[in-house]
């Protein structure tokens, strides 16, 4: 019991003092046949971020489309970032993501993405990312290649940070 009230107690420090907390908006297409609403998706996802490292919640759908079927095409993924190299306010990013479609038949959705994001301002960057969303059940899996815009609004000036600075 007590090393549960440790644990707790740590990682709500840590969200409390450390990092930035942030809001990203991210709707993207898809390389699945198709219409645009088949193709379209959507995600909000909830973070914190700690220099180089970044947790999120992702929330959102596979598509855009009415689904006929029983399936659903809501999912919940968590996302740990890294940013890799940093070049003024340009960072590459590399995010990881593990989720779980919520009534499919290929229910485990896990993600690899690549992206390049720009500092607007120390509380909004913009991200162009594209990568592979991978789907799996019990009797088959698919995958699907994206690319997408995100908008990210972090709630105190984010200075960031990177694996890889260029000396000035």
């Amino acid at each position: 019991m007590m090393k549960m009230f440790l644990l707790v107690s740590f990682i709500s420090l840590s969200f409390n003092s450390f990092g930035q907390t942030y809001i990203s908006v991210a709707p993207s297409l898809t390389n699945t046949a198709g219409t645009i609403a088949d193709k379209s998706n959507i995600a909000i996802e909830f973070g914190r971020q700690w220099d180089v490292f970044s947790m999120g919640l992702d929330i959102g759908k596979t598509t855009l489309s009415k689904v006929a079927s029983m399936d659903t095409t809501n999912y919940l993924e968590l996302r740990p970032s890294l940013n890799v190299f940093q070049q003024g306010k340009f960072t590459n990013t590399l995010t990881i993501g593990l989720g779980y479609v919520f009534n499919a038949k290929e229910n485990l959705l896990t993600e690899l993405t690549y992206g390049i994001e720009y500092a607007y301002t120390p509380k909004t960057h913009f991200n162009v990312f594209f990568g592979q969303y991978f789907y799996s059940g019990k009797v088959s899996s698919s995958n699907a290649t994206f690319l997408g815009v995100s908008a990210m609004f972090y709630l105190k000036p984010n200075g960031g940070g990177a694996l890889i600075k260029p000396k000035k």
